[in-house]
């Protein structure tokens, strides 16, 4: 078994047109294990019932934002762990910088392509 068959993934993001572009790009790469939620309190939830080895999040979202869902996940004993990847709009510094601090693994600009999307995965689960 492929580590893309494998993989379990978390895609967190409030637009449904950016999730549903990355539940494409992630089913275009054969990745069959993933489950989305809205907002990063729904994530949260979902992950302590059946946990992730990514969470793939959008930075600019309501109630819980990307980076505050990296800081729950890192400082909970169980889900610290979990890979993740930050997408945002704006790349600032200040915001890759916050979440490097807290542990992100990596991060990627929109708007991207599915192959951008699958080496920025690559560089934190390995190939796919």
């Amino acid at each position: 078994m492929s580590l893309r068959e494998k993989l379990h993934v978390m895609v967190v993001d409030d637009m449904s047109t950016s999730r549903g572009l990355i539940l494409q790009a992630l089913d275009a790469m054969g990745v069959t294990n993933v489950r989305y939620t809205t907002d990063g309190n729904a994530a949260m939830a979902e992950l302590e019932k059946k946990p992730a080895h990514l969470v793939i999040s959008d930075y600019n979202m309501p109630g819980m934002d990307g980076l505050q869902l990296l800081k729950a996940l890192r400082t909970h004993a169980r889900l610290k762990a979990i890979g993740f990847i930050l997408i945002t709009g704006k790349a600032d510094k200040q915001i890759i910088d916050t979440g490097r601090a807290l542990g992100m693994n990596n991060f990627i600009k929109k708007p991207f392509q599915p192959k951008d999307l699958q080496n920025c995965m690559e560089a934190v689960v390995g190939r796919l």
